[in-house]
């Protein structure tokens, strides 16, 4: 007969160590998820260009903290709240005065980032988050603006990116999902089955030029006849894979690496409706703004950064603008060695006249 002791021996379940030195699997990472218990294991995967698992490293922080000028006492919104790294440094500087409104859609991390800054001592008295979707700055800015600063970072979280769970990456395998906020709308695996080839293939353009998109959704649309799902990130990786074997053998490897960055692109921003939301937001953007508002935006392609472009250049014209970025403003080269993710980064400013 066995002991109820020996039951409990056979119910508790050791952690899952790291498999080597350096594990590869994004659960292994016990490590790098606890950054407040192995702070050498964080600081050795930084220096070395990484970004730890389930962590997120701001991008300019410095030149955006140079251009808000934001003083004690005022009130800001950050449209985009993430993993909180610029957050914190916007509280910072308004040193325990004034109060900073943070929004963000993803019901899964943002619970982490409130309690991440709940830690740090920044409270209900200082800072308000929100999950709602920047689009709806309007809502916003009737209960609690007009706001003296505005941060919006478009970028993908890289909590979201690591994590196999999410389906963002093709490196990993994992449900092909790509949702923002998993509790709304569809998968991504969902929205390919609804699409034809036309608008597969106008997708890929338009979301991401993608210069193989012909090929690419003609071999999706094929596996979807034949009855077979598209349901995880390595499936639609294979496709993509094999689809481009006409590409000489020499730059195959690359061709295949980007191409696939491209089409995950691209579905992302098609299932989250990203270019809309962010039209929305731009067009609402000037009425939350004070006299002399400023606003920073963090951009990663290129259609994004039109877009941005085009708005700020509109309202410049119409003097709803004082002030615009004539040129992008980059991450310095020290910073996108140190963090590959910055290489992307695009940031545009404007000065609410």
């Amino acid at each position: 007969m066995t002991s109820h002791l020996e039951n409990q021996e056979k119910e508790h379940k050791r952690r899952v160590r790291y498999k080597g030195k350096y594990p590869k699997n994004y659960k292994e990472k016990y490590k790098e998820h606890q950054p407040e218990k192995y702070a050498d294991t964080v600081s050795r995967v930084i220096q070395k260009g990484g970004t730890p698992a389930g962590m997120h490293i701001s991008i300019c922080v410095k030149e955006i903290m140079d251009f808000l000028q934001i003083k004690p006492g005022q009130i800001g919104l950050d449209a985009t709240l993430g993993y909180g790294g610029h957050t914190s440094e916007m509280l910072k500087c308004l040193k325990s005065k004034g109060h900073i409104y943070a929004l963000d859609v993803d019901s899964i991390e943002i619970v982490k980032t409130k309690e991440r800054l709940e830690k740090l001592g920044y409270g209900s008295d200082i800072l308000t988050i929100k999950q709602l979707n920047f689009a709806n700055i309007d809502q916003m800015g009737k209960e609690f603006g007009p706001f003296d600063f505005v941060l919006a970072d478009l970028g993908v979280s890289s909590m979201q990116i690591d994590n196999p769970d999410r389906g963002f990456s093709f490196k990993n395998e994992g449900p092909l999902d790509l949702r923002l906020d998993p509790e709304k709308g569809i998968s991504a695996a969902d929205r390919l089955k609804e699409m034809s080839l036309e608008e597969i293939e106008g997708m890929l353009l338009e979301n991401s030029d993608e210069p193989y998109a012909k090929e690419i959704s003609k071999a999706i649309v094929k596996e979807l006849s034949k009855g077979n799902e598209i349901d995880t990130t390595t499936k639609l990786y294979k496709i993509i894979e094999n689809v481009l074997t006409f590409v000489p053998k020499e730059k195959r490897k690359d061709i295949v690496k980007k191409s696939s960055q491209r089409t995950f692109q691209a579905l992302r921003i098609d299932v989250n409706s990203e270019f809309e939301v962010l039209y929305e937001f731009l067009e609402k953007l000037p009425d939350v703004l004070s006299e002399g508002g400023r606003v920073a935006i963090l951009t990663f392609h290129s259609g994004e950064d039109r877009l941005v472009k085009k708005s700020f250049k509109h309202f410049f014209k119409e003097g709803v603008y004082s002030e615009i970025a004539n040129d992008v403003i980059r991450p310095s080269v020290e910073e996108c060695i140190s963090n590959s993710r910055a290489k992307s980064t695009k940031m545009r400013w404007a000065i609410k006249a």
